[in-house]
């Protein structure tokens, strides 16, 4: 009977650290997928675009991690660190690699941009304590709306990317087919009857969630948490506090620039221009929904958050579609999206259990 008990105990403590919020939208996307089938869905498929799509986002997720562990709260200039990708994407190809190694290339290229506009960042954000995450909005936004004249400025040549008649100024969307086109999704690629896994892809993001997990837990990632939960006490006992914000704003900046590399090769192209302006919302609210708050963050959120947003987001448009019959797919998509993103940022002053 005691035995019972405790267990009982136990899974009534699992589900209440896991949080009604989170047990709600998984319950619903459980639905979704349980319904696929009887409306005509092909549950296999869907299935295979959840484990894509999470492979794709799960780094942009990741950057959040630094900057919310800082106190420097939810990084919505992540924009910024998705330019600094950009550019090491589009130098790349103008250099001439190709295959895979155009992919290092890009991480390499991209690396100094991120490093450089990460410091610039976190300088800004040190001026304004309190208020960072509005201006990080503002940063993000107005970084996106330059760059949409310098892809028309920079002195690119590479004819797989600017335009035919012009002959100058970047495409809005550019081919990744003979560059870094599922590069990492092909590594070791796991088919299990329909359902196929990009094994690869997959172990990159456990790579990096590894090193920040670790980092996390070196001396100088204990006192970024510090700074993160207590200013006051760690600049007495020493610690250098704009120089950790600092470094945690790089971090997640360079962590934005691979991302979006790692989603460039999975989805098989570069978007440009405006296409960067709202990518912010949905990494800020997959980990919101994965049980963040404004100060605290862990890999567990990370994962959590983003199988359930990309899962609702990709699943919601096939089941209605198919119940309905009529394609209205995107509109389905943007009303799930939205919805879950005004959700999660109503849990941003919940704290993380």
């Amino acid at each position: 009977m005691n035995e019972t008990v405790t267990m009982k105990d136990k899974v009534i403590a699992a589900l209440r650290e896991f949080g009604l919020p989170r047990l709600i939208i998984t319950g619903f996307l459980v639905l979704l997928l349980i319904m696929a089938p009887f409306v005509g869905a092909d549950l296999p498929t869907q299935v295979s675009n959840i484990i894509n799509r999470f492979s794709w986002n799960g780094i942009l997720v990741l950057a959040m991690v630094p900057m919310v562990h800082s106190g420097c709260g939810l990084n919505f200039g992540l924009p910024l660190g998705i330019i600094s990708g950009l550019l090491g994407a589009t130098l790349s190809i103008e250099l001439g690699f190709t295959g895979p190694f155009s992919f290092v290339m890009a991480v390499l290229i991209a690396t100094p941009f991120a490093l450089i506009f990460g410091n610039v960042y976190g300088w800004l954000l040190n001026k304004i304590k309190g208020g960072e995450m509005m201006i990080a909005t503002y940063v993000g936004f107005s970084s996106v709306s330059l760059m949409c004249m310098m892809w028309l400025i920079l002195p690119y040549h590479s004819p797989n990317m600017v335009w035919g008649l012009a002959g100058k100024g970047l495409r809005t969307t550019i081919s990744l087919e003979g560059y870094y086109d599922q590069a990492l999704a092909s590594i070791g690629r796991i088919t299990i009857g329909r359902i196929s896994i990009p094994t690869g892809t997959l172990l990159f993001f456990a790579l990096l969630a590894f090193g920040i997990w670790a980092f996390l837990h070196t001396k100088t990632g204990t006192a970024m948490t510090a700074v993160g939960s207590n200013p006051v006490f760690a600049k007495a006992a020493g610690i250098n506090v704009d120089k950790i914000r600092t470094l945690s704003v790089v971090m997640s900046t360079w962590l934005a620039a691979v991302g979006i590399l790692v989603y460039e090769q999975g989805f098989g192209f570069i978007q440009l221009y405006m296409a960067p302006f709202y990518m912010a919302l949905p990494a800020v609210s997959a980990i919101l929904i994965g049980g963040a708050s404004v100060n605290k963050a862990t890999i567990m959120n990370v994962i959590v958050g983003t199988i359930l947003f990309q899962g609702i987001v990709t699943m919601t448009p096939t089941v209605m579609n198919n119940m309905i019959h009529m394609d209205m797919s995107e509109v389905i998509r943007i009303i799930a999206s939205m919805g879950m993103i005004l959700f999660a940022l109503t849990r941003k002053t919940e704290a993380a259990r």
